[in-house]
């Protein structure tokens, strides 16, 4: 990575595949980052664990109605704030265990941005089932990735447990839902709280560990 880059100030954005407000900041952070002079820590956690730690079977949006109608709308408003595509799932929350461990496998490859956008387009712009090997495939290799080696590597014990790990290591910062930002150890949770979290990594810099 260059020099110039790592010098920025660091904030890391915890997200989740399946999780409706994750898709909004991963597709606008990178522009939004680059705007305030920070450099972004992608951190792909698993939210299932997350809730099952909380005594929930699915997501809060799921288990509470009114809310889940609010939180529809309220993702309608907020594509067509941002100009982004949507189409509500039609299952949800959709699992992602596997497009999850290619980003575990991948957070320090230069194409992972890119890789999350596509899959969170598919999800929540396409409502097409991503936690199968062929949709991943057919996104790596319309990244002209080798595809097969990537998958490989990403179902291995040792990745496997890399993203348990991650999701262990979430639940023990007291992540309790996605998006989470964390800037050192301030934390910021929910897209409506992403600019917050920029300005205060900026501003904070040279104050955070």
């Amino acid at each position: 990575m260059d020099i110039a880059i790592t010098a920025l100030p660091v904030i890391d954005f915890w997200f989740e595949f399946g999780s409706n407000y994750s898709y909004l900041s991963v597709m606008r952070i990178e522009q939004q980052a680059e705007r305030a002079g920070v450099r972004i820590r992608l951190q792909p956690f698993l939210l299932g664990p997350v809730f099952h730690s909380f005594g929930w079977t699915t997501s809060p949006f799921v288990l509470q109605k009114a809310k889940g109608e609010y939180v529809w709308r309220d993702m309608e408003r907020l594509c067509l704030k941002y100009g982004l595509p949507w189409k509500k799932p039609g299952n949800f929350p959709r699992s992602a265990v596997l497009p999850l461990r290619v980003a575990a496998l991948a957070v320090d490859e230069p194409w992972m941005a890119e890789y999350c956008k596509r899959m969170m387009v598919l999800n929540f712009a396409q409502d097409r089932d991503i936690d199968n090997a062929e949709v991943v495939m057919e996104v790596l290799l319309a990244m002209h990735l080798p595809a097969a080696n990537i998958l490989e590597q990403a179902v291995s014990d040792k990745n496997k447990l890399k993203l348990r790990r991650q999701t262990e290591t979430a639940i023990a910062k007291g992540i309790f839902g996605a998006p989470t930002f964390l800037v050192g150890d301030e934390m910021f949770w929910g897209n409506d709280r992403m600019d917050d979290a920029l300005l205060f990594c900026k501003e904070h810099a040279g104050c955070i560990s």
